[in-house]
């Protein structure tokens, strides 16, 4: 199987997707332990949410799970989140702090992980990044991302249905972030949040160059908003999935007329 799937797109947008991925090689699965196998803090069916909802999107898919190694952590293993509770690289523990391992990686395995399946996702990101950009004079990376709606372990409470994070305006020019919040606003059916629990990942803070004309910005969504349950075998639900995807497609939409009105370079 191929770590990363592309779909190129003729947008400015694309969807970065680093944590739907289920492929885990026999060799490692051998090492997970009964939970890790259960692969729980998948980003699941988030591929099947965002079909289609922009057409002329770019999509880059990792196929592998987490639970290998993590697309949207740090290469050298630093925290997004210092002080606070989250996972490394290679998670050692599932999102409630639990083990998920009978024989954990030693750090060969982990460099041999970054050279297959890390490197690979984000050679491909940069070059659609790349390539977008060339076509546009801008690139916008959307990353797209889902969570169980409660874990004691990394949040209090439960989580809004939407979370929104740009690194408290660091990793996009504020109309994006606008366009995002106000097509919410919209709404009243589903709760949101901007730069709370989940400000944006390494991939959003890494990318996101608003000075050289790269714009990206998470979403965070509450998986109890799609899914049948937040447990296995965490069905998709097409009933509840229906009016999110309609949200969602106006976000996308909103982010898309806000590119051309405030990015787009003077001729």
């Amino acid at each position: 199987m191929n770590p990363v799937d592309v779909k190129e797109g003729h947008g400015p947008i694309i969807l970065g997707q680093p944590h739907s991925g289920t492929y885990v090689p026999a060799d490692i699965y051998e090492d997970l332990n009964e939970l890790g196998r259960k692969l729980l803090d998948t980003d699941w069916h988030v591929p099947q949410l965002y079909e289609n909802l922009l057409p002329d999107a770019t999509i880059v898919s990792a196929n592998f799970s987490r639970y290998v190694i993590d697309a949207n952590r740090d290469p050298e293993g630093a925290s997004l989140y210092p002080g606070q509770n989250t996972t490394q690289l290679v998670p050692l523990m599932s999102f409630d702090g639990k083990p998920i391992w009978e024989n954990p990686p030693d750090e060969a395995k982990i460099t041999r992980r970054k050279e297959v399946f890390h490197t690979a996702y984000h050679n491909a990101l940069k070059a659609q990044i790349v390539r977008v950009k060339s076509a546009h004079g801008f690139a916008i990376l959307y990353d797209c991302h889902s969570i169980r709606s409660e874990i004691p372990f990394l949040f209090d409470d439960r989580l809004p249905d939407f979370n929104i994070g740009d690194n408290d305006g660091m990793t996009c020019h504020n109309a994006i972030t606008q366009a995002v919040h106000k097509a919410c606003m919209a709404q009243a059916e589903f709760s949101y949040v901007v730069n709370g629990r989940f400000r944006g990942g390494w991939t959003t803070r890494y990318y996101g160059q608003p000075d050289i004309g790269v714009h990206a910005i998470q979403m965070e969504l509450a998986q109890r908003r799609y899914l049948q349950t937040e447990e296995p075998p965490f069905a998709y639900d097409h009933d509840k999935a229906k009016p999110l995807r309609a949200i969602l497609a106006n976000i996308l939409e909103a982010i898309q007329a806000a590119s051309h009105m405030h990015l787009t370079p003077e001729i």
